[in-house]
């Protein structure tokens, strides 16, 4: 009898950590999306599928000019995608549009989402898209093509020791509904 209480006991308090640990993790799990959108509002990652708003008063630089390299990925998805122009050259502070161009090579709608990436990494903070097709989710029909612009300057006050840039975007597959 003993044996049978003390199992009893040993059975509640363990069905008592349980709970506490279950609950435990669904606030932990409940907190855990406005801790990412502060750690991402923070870092400036959020910042990067949002439209910039064009400083009217940005004074081109004529002094000098950037080379600016344009990369294309996917990431699990059968889409080819590609920049029709491998690089450009601007003066920091002139507004330019590039264009991409994306196909479905399947045989089924798929949707996508680009995520930019930069190098130097730095240059996020100089970088200012007006337009571009990674603000949303794309939507691409069987053999669908599509091209794309993106509208961009180039912010004079980055450091003059930057004469080369690379901007890429990598799309990635997104759910159905998503």
């Amino acid at each position: 009898m003993t044996q049978s209480v003390t199992k009893t006991h040993t059975n509640v308090a363990m069905l008592k950590k349980l709970l506490v640990f279950t609950v435990v993790m669904f606030g932990f799990g409940y907190a855990l999306v406005p801790m990412y959108e502060r750690f991402c509002e923070v870092t400036g990652i959020n910042n990067l599928l949002q439209p910039d708003v064009l400083d009217k008063n940005i004074k081109v630089d004529m002094t000098r000019m950037i080379a600016i390299e344009l990369d294309a990925n996917v990431r699990g998805m059968p889409w080819k995608f590609k920049p029709l122009q491998a690089s450009v050259k601007i003066h920091p502070g002139e507004s330019i549009e590039v264009m991409y161009e994306i196909r479905n090579d399947s045989d089924q709608e798929i949707s996508g989402q680009a995520i930019p990436s930069y190098s130097p990494r730095l240059l996020e903070k100089y970088l200012k898209k007006f337009e571009c097709f990674c603000f949303t989710k794309q939507v691409l029909e069987p053999g669908e093509v599509r091209q794309m612009p993106v509208k961009f300057v180039i912010d004079p006050q980055i450091p003059v020791d930057i004469n080369t840039v690379t901007i890429s975007y990598t799309f990635f597959a997104l759910e159905p509904g998503i």
